[in-house]
């Protein structure tokens, strides 16, 4: 098969459309031939050097992709509800960028509603991030506050829906007025310019403050975030893009009785994905079927123009996913 090489670490201009060893399906597991895969920032921090896979993981480049079951492993053949020729998406370790994936059987999903077999690669990784850091773990309830940062990318812009289907009033920061009317389309209430405007003093003007707050920046939003927050306030922290070391005043954290945690997908133990791939499909799955979560595409790029796909995310032009069609 082909698949997307980093020839060293470094810019773009790395990745190559090489040839190499097809991938075989062990015991639990399930082989796909990839329709398309989704740009991510892990991936870009992957490509530098930055972000290896997890030990066992797949070293190509990919964290989600749908596709069609081609191969059930051993213990899959009648057990699994599967069978080949199915359409699912399915979130990865690793190994997205490529003719053929293997992934664990409790890591795929139904292609939901009406949504088309590409365009479905979009869905896994966003999915299952928002699902399990502001569902799952902070509990957002229907009537609450939540803070998006970062509202135009594929994160910002599933959790938009997520929130306003759950019945949350929805807050997000981006940083164009273009951006931002995007972001109100797909239901943002409150749009917030972060060059212009200071998202706490916004907050805190039209709603009081945050009762879940879904950050990208770490470390240098770690202050104003716990300032945004409401009394027994969540901030959940899923990216670094801010750096990596900041100041928590805790005295503030204790007056609020607000909680800070951090929460990555890629490195957790199987069964943990599975559990969250299992509530996303029976919670979550029948709000996109419904149409009320949208799988949000900003550019479609053929997978062996992977260096294109980068450069796109990097210059954070886009709205929404990066997608890589594996065929043309």
């Amino acid at each position: 098969m082909y698949a997307i090489t980093i020839r060293e670490p470094g810019d773009p201009d790395v990745l190559e459309w090489a040839e190499v060893a097809d991938p075989r399906p062990g015991p639990g597991e399930v082989l796909l031939d990839v329709a398309a895969s989704a740009v991510n920032r892990a991936d870009l921090l992957q490509r530098q050097g930055h972000y290896p896979p997890p030990p066992g993981a797949s070293e190509t480049l990919g964290l989600e992709c749908s596709g069609t079951i081609a191969e059930l492993g051993e213990g899959l053949e009648d057990a699994a509800g599967w069978k080949v020729g199915d359409e699912v998406c399915a979130l990865l370790a690793g190994g997205g960028y490529a003719e053929k994936v293997v992934v664990p059987a409790g890591q795929l999903l139904p292609v939901p509603g009406e949504i088309d077999l590409l365009t479905a690669a979009a869905l896994p990784e966003v999915a299952c991030t928002v699902w399990a850091n502001v569902v799952m773990h902070a509990k957002l309830a229907e009537g609450e506050v939540l803070l998006v940062h970062g509202g135009a990318g594929g994160i910002g812009t599933h959790a938009i829906q997520v929130g306003k289907a759950l019945g949350a009033t929805v807050a997000v920061t981006a940083g164009s007025a273009d951006r931002l009317e995007s972001c109100r389309q797909l239901g943002a209430d409150i749009a917030i310019n972060y060059k212009e405007d200071d998202f706490v003093e916004v907050l805190r003007k039209e709603t009081g403050g945050a009762n879940v707050i879904l950050d990208n920046m770490g470390a240098s939003y770690l202050g104003r975030n716990v300032d945004a927050l409401q009394q027994d306030g969540r901030l959940v922290i899923i990216g670094m893009q801010g750096g990596v070391k900041g100041e928590l005043n805790v005295g503030a954290l204790l007056g609020k009785r607000a909680s800070v945690f951090a929460a990555g997908l890629r490195f957790r133990p199987l069964d943990q994905k599975a559990a969250i791939v299992a509530d996303v499909r029976e919670r979550l799955w029948p709000l996109v079927s419904d149409g009320l979560v949208k799988p949000i595409v900003g550019q479609v790029v053929p997978m062996a123009e992977a260096s294109t796909a980068h450069r796109v995310l990097e210059e954070g032009s886009v709205f929404g996913k990066v997608l890589l069609a594996a065929k043309s």
